[in-house]
């Protein structure tokens, strides 16, 4: 290993503690939805704008407009399902990612 690559590297008493928030708000920062296998896909014509979805949503990945569903945040969005199986007319239906 060079001299070069080694001091880029931090020791162990300067990396923050595993799990830590050091910033509020540092989570819109991060693209975690690449890794998914499942995306949802709305039904317009279906949904009735009652926003559980939005409400179980663990990755706030449900956009609100005015009051109304507008759209799933890609980025944030892990594929979970939640948002479909909460949803009660079934407007949101979790389709296969194409990789």
């Amino acid at each position: 290993m060079s001299n070069k690559i080694a001091e880029k590297k931090k020791g162990w008493r300067e990396l923050p503690i595993g799990g830590m928030i050091l910033e509020a708000g540092n989570s819109a920062e991060y693209n975690t939805g690449a890794w998914r296998t499942f995306l949802p896909h709305i039904n317009r014509k279906e949904c009735k704008n009652c926003l559980l979805c939005w409400i179980y949503c663990p990755d706030s990945a449900i956009i609100v407009k005015e009051g109304k569903f507008g759209h799933f945040d890609m980025k944030h969005c892990k594929g979970c399902g939640i948002c479909a199986h909460e949803c009660p007319v079934k407007a949101i239906a979790m389709v296969e990612a194409k990789k």
